[in-house]
Formats: C-alpha cells, sequence, structure tokens
C-alpha cells in the first residue's frame, strides 16, 4: 500500500509549525532555603538564595544582589542585607548569609530581590520568598507578617512538619486576601525524583474566594509555595510594553517519620 504524498508546502509548513511551538514555561522560583527548619538548642543558621526552577534543578537564573534581606524575631525586624555573600551556582550569580538565633522563638526571614527580566515572557519578575526558623523549637512567632506586596501567611505551623502534613495558607496582596489566587508548587529535588512528565513538575492550586489554600506534601524535603500575581504594566528593556508579575513565596520542610531507638522510646 502506498502512503500518499503530500505536497512540499505542505511538509514545509509542518516543519516549521514544529520550530516555532512554544516551549512548556518554566516556573521560576525565589529560594531561600536555611539550613535547618528548627534549631532545637538555637545557634548558627545559614540561608542560600538562589533563584531557580527547584523540580528541574535549574536552570539557575541570574540573581542581582537582593534589594534587602532581612528577619522578624521577637517582634522585630532585623536587617542582614549587609551580611550578604556572593556565590556561583551553575556559573550564575546567587547569595548566602549566616546569622544566629539565640532565643527562643521563630525568625522569619524575607528577601526582596531586584526585579528579574523574563525575555521569553516579557516580563518583570519580583518574588518576595520567606523562610521560618524555629530557635530552640519554640512553636511560637511563626505566623508574624512581613508586610510584602504579596505574602503568603502561613495558617499551619511551618516548621516542625511529618511527611504527609497538610500545609494551608493565606495569599494576601498589599495586606488584603486575595481571593483565588494561583499557587504554583515545587519540591526542592536533590536528584532522587524524576518527573514522569511535564504536568507533575509544578502542582498548581486555586485558592479560595477567602484566599486560602492547602496541599499535603508527599515527600520530605523542601517545599515552596508561590503565589502569583499581575502588577502593573511596564516597559521592557528596549522601551516596548512588558507585564509584571509579583510572586509571595512561602518555604517547608517535611520530614519523614523514623522508627525511635527503643531506648529513647516513653
Amino acid at each position: 500500500m502506498r502512503l500518499p504524498c503530500l505536497p512540499l508546502a505542505s511538509l514545509l509548513v509542518g516543519a516549521a509549525s514544529l520550530l516555532t511551538a512554544p516551549a512548556p514555561a518554566l516556573a521560576h522560583f525565589q529560594e531561600i532555603l536555611p539550613s535547618a527548619d528548627v534549631l532545637p538548642e538555637g545557634g548558627a543558621v545559614t540561608l542560600d538564595l538562589v533563584f531557580t526552577h527547584p523540580m528541574e534543578r535549574g536552570p539557575t537564573m541570574e540573581m542581582a544582589r537582593p534589594r534587602s534581606v532581612g528577619a522578624l524575631i521577637d517582634g522585630k525586624t532585623v536587617d542582614l542585607t549587609s551580611g550578604l555573600a556572593e556565590k556561583k551556582v551553575e556559573g550564575k550569580t546567587a547569595w548566602t548569609l549566616s546569622t544566629r538565633l539565640d532565643k527562643p522563638g521563630a525568625a522569619v526571614f524575607f528577601v526582596e530581590p531586584q526585579p528579574y527580566w523574563e525575555p521569553a515572557e516579557k516580563t518583570w519578575i519580583s518574588h518576595f520568598a520567606k523562610v521560618v526558623v524555629d530557635g530552640y523549637a519554640s512553636g511560637e512567632g511563626w505566623d508574624r507578617l512581613a508586610g510584602l506586596p504579596v505574602e503568603i501567611e502561613p495558617l499551619t505551623r511551618p516548621t516542625g512538619l511529618w511527611t504527609g502534613s497538610l500545609f494551608r495558607g493565606l495569599v494576601r496582596h498589599d495586606g488584603k486576601p486575595a481571593s483565588s489566587a494561583e499557587i504554583e508548587v515545587e519540591w526542592a529535588n536533590d536528584g532522587s525524583v524524576r518527573p514522569p512528565n511535564d504536568a507533575f513538575v509544578t502542582q498548581k492550586i486555586k485558592a479560595d474566594p477567602n484566599g486560602v489554600f492547602a496541599f499535603a506534601l508527599p515527600r520530605a524535603g523542601w517545599w515552596g509555595f508561590a503565589a502569583l500575581i499581575d502588577g502593573p504594566p511596564a516597559k521592557a528593556p528596549d522601551g516596548s510594553p512588558a507585564k509584571t508579575e509579583l510572586g509571595g513565596l512561602f518555604w517547608v520542610k517535611a520530614t519523614d517519620m523514623t522508627s525511635a531507638p527503643a531506648s529513647a522510646a516513653k
């Protein structure tokens, strides 16, 4: 049986469509990952700030020096910007800082980055990211707000979470609940998981009319929640019209339950 011969023009059109078909958009996540989510005895903590695609382990984007990095500790805001140190991740600029928690209570760390220009989407991206580190496993102070333009307020204590725990949050935009906000969720892949296809890379949630969402943490490790809000129109570097994306990010860590030695059982 002979297959029909397609006209050359049809073949050329088909090939062109394959070449111009848009690639799936990669979710950008501003990481602010500490060396631990709980410091049972207080002490030092190191935070790494990387702008990347966590589930796919890259590519990493160039990150300009943040406008500010700080922490809410004992009801006061501590400016940590001067402690930033530059480092390289995949040849791109990232940042790190170290500090100490010497009193009981949670520290709510946050970063305000410089806007990032994404030419593929003609969009300026500003992701305001937070993470909580609990000093002396106090279990207190974890729900304080930093007053960021877009911010996730945790409704579940974000420290000491077991794998499988349900994390709940409330998306706020300019301090008010963001009705039906879209939240993207990714796991900071350590190389042990290969997604079956692109649908598994970024999980997506829609908040309810009160801005509340929930997600069960299926695997141990760091999970990032990115609440995305359309910002005002802007100008691209070449002066053409552009969009802005404002993101409120929150990071939580899930930990596997393990069997305790018999001597430790109570």
